[in-house]
């Protein structure tokens, strides 16, 4: 479950939402002005989150050197087929 509160609302209930994450591994998402800012996830989602990143980058990384010499247009037209493609399966 995500739950939604405000900056001040985290700051006087951090204990609380700590527990929440931690035991039964909610999300909290502080928002601040009315726009989110950041979010407390539980370390084992965080660490998930970053092998993925890390993935994306260097899948992004190798695209990148696969189409250093291609126009970018052109490059950007071939990505879109590939993709769309593999949506229509």
């Amino acid at each position: 479950m995500i739950t939604e509160v405000t900056a001040v609302n985290f700051r006087q209930n951090l204990g609380e939402m700590l527990n929440q994450v931690q035991y039964r591994h909610d999300s909290i998402l502080v928002s601040k002005d009315g726009k989110p800012v950041a979010a407390l996830v539980d370390a084992e989602l965080f660490a998930r989150i970053r092998r993925m990143r890390e993935r994306f980058d260097a899948l992004s990384a190798r695209i990148a050197a696969g189409y250093a010499s291609m126009p970018e247009a052109e490059g950007m037209a071939e990505i879109d087929v590939a993709v769309a493609e593999q949506r229509g399966r």
